[in-house]
């Protein structure tokens, strides 16, 4: 049964796949780190990365799409190459990449992902990103407190859910951590743990709704 706990170390080497990303960050740039299954992708999504890289003042944010999400049933969960198709419709602008880096790293779980990019991109000024309803479950991730520690976090608001997330395990544990909003710009190079709570215009669009008119044979 899967659980919560702390991540071991995974040696990367070995795999040549991970020397190709498909992409090159430079030292002194302020990138976000954006993972999901994205299944599918939808303006939502889109929403919640480009609040971040506008409110960070992010060069560059990375959308991760997971191979599988240990939280998720593959049952329902599209072919990795879908999935990055359908990101790849919701983005636009030099400043969002799309990348299938866990896959190339063999890594299944955040921790093993940051770990491996921190060490591929040194000097570069990571920001993990991601929606309230993530933070809600966060304290469900493998190494969710070893997260906290490696990069600092910028969770988006997002419908129904905002308030819950602000009293979840995660946020409860790290309130001493939490930064203003409006000293959003400071996070790419503060040190962690640190986090931020972004408030803003909502987007109702959500996965779930998505694959259940697709199902139902909708637009």
């Amino acid at each position: 049964m899967w659980f919560a706990g702390a991540a071991r170390r995974r040696p990367m080497a070995g795999r040549p796949a991970a020397l190709q990303l498909g992409f090159d960050l430079q030292p002194g740039m302020r990138v976000g780190l954006y993972g999901g299954s994205f299944n599918p992708a939808h303006e939502g999504h889109a929403h919640v990365a480009e609040t971040a890289r506008r409110r960070l003042g992010l060069d560059r944010v990375v959308w991760l799409v997971s191979p599988q999400n240990p939280l998720k049933s593959s049952h329902e969960t599209a072919s990795l190459a879908e999935r990055m198709e359908g990101v790849r419709r919701v983005v636009s602008g030099r400043s969002m990449i799309v990348s299938d880096a866990e896959t190339r790293f063999g890594s299944q779980y955040t921790i093993d992902t940051l770990r491996a990019l921190k060490a591929r991109f040194p000097g570069v000024h990571f920001v993990w990103i991601m929606g309230a309803d993530s933070l809600a479950t966060f304290h469900r991730w493998r190494g969710w407190t070893q997260i906290m520690a490696e990069v600092p976090v910028a969770v988006v608001s997002r419908p129904w859910i905002s308030l819950k997330s602000r009293f979840s395990p995660a946020a409860r544990r790290f309130a001493h951590a939490r930064a203003p909003s409006q000293q959003a710009r400071l996070l790419p190079g503060a040190d962690p743990p640190r986090w931020v709570f972004l408030t803003g215009p909502l987007n109702f669009q959500s996965s779930s709704a998505l694959r259940e008119r697709m199902r139902q044979g909708g637009a």
